[in-house]
């Protein structure tokens, strides 16, 4: 869709477009209200802005639009090219699995602790790179922890805006 094609679209249309980038309604509602937008980069400057603005059940809200990274098959789907990397050697193999596994547990640990998803800007990101993140954001408190989770919801939604334009 190019910039031009989403100023003009309805708001409902618009709602429906902002909502595949972040899952909280405000920040969708002030969105859809923000357009028209001049550039890309004004976009994303004014979805920041906007997101600085929300609040920690914005943010909580957000989160739950997001998938759990936390299923044993999702994230051998994910990493499958791990395995592939690996070029038969059993113990790579293995290693990629016990990684895979310590991820999962690390998710139920973080959600019984945190109580919301763990939220981290995938992209590029391998498995064991994922459960680095989360083993070093589990000593933060509840509070920090929002925070950062936060910061990182705001690096998809940015991603996400370039892909709704690309």
């Amino acid at each position: 869709m190019t910039l031009d094609a989403l100023n003009r679209l309805s708001e409902a249309d618009a709602t429906a477009a902002f909502e595949q980038c972040c899952g909280a309604a405000r920040w969708v509602e002030r969105m859809v209200i923000g357009r028209p937008f001049e550039s890309l980069a004004e976009m994303i400057e004014i979805s920041d802005t906007i997101w600085e603005e929300c609040d920690v059940d914005d943010y909580l809200e957000a989160f739950t639009h997001h998938p759990r990274i936390g299923d044993v098959e999702s994230l051998a789907k994910k990493y499958a090219n791990t395995k592939a990397w690996a070029s038969g050697e059993q113990k790579g193999v293995e290693g990629a699995d016990a990684v895979i596994e310590r991820l999962a547990a690390g998710n139920k640990s973080y959600e019984e602790k945190f109580g919301h998803l763990f939220i981290v800007c995938a992209t590029g990101k391998s498995a064991a790179e994922m459960l680095a993140l989360l083993e070093a954001r589990m000593p933060n408190d509840p509070k920090t922890e929002v925070m950062v989770a936060a910061e990182e919801q705001n690096k998809i939604t940015r991603i996400r805006l370039k892909k709704l334009l690309a």
